[in-house]
């Protein structure tokens, strides 16, 4: 069982609305973080496509983010935050990561 699981969420928004957006998960990441088996999270814009969004989250487990936040009053709380600014449901899927060794 891998110690640590990302979260890779792909998320579209309404023209107009990216830095409501991105003001929104800062507001409501709280939801997410008050969790438990919630790490850590990164929020990154697309350069090519500024509309494009990819929110990683990693969590102890798939059981701590698909159990734990998406079965909890949370998950409604943060959908509520950023659900207005979404074009689409976000594509959602998570990984394990696969360790590399770089010489230098």
């Amino acid at each position: 069982m891998p110690t640590m699981v990302l979260e890779i969420a792909d998320i579209k928004v309404k023209d107009g609305t990216a830095d409501g957006f991105a003001d929104a998960v800062r507001e409501g990441i709280k939801y997410v973080s008050d969790t438990p088996g919630f790490r850590s999270a990164r929020l990154t814009r697309g350069v090519e496509s500024p509309n494009r969004f990819v929110l990683l989250i990693e969590w102890d487990s798939v059981e701590a983010h698909n159990v734990g936040f998406r079965e909890s009053d949370n998950f409604g709380r943060w959908r509520g935050v950023i659900g207005p600014f979404l074009d689409g449901a976000p594509y959602v899927e998570h990984v394990d990561e696969v360790p590399l060794s770089i010489a230098g």
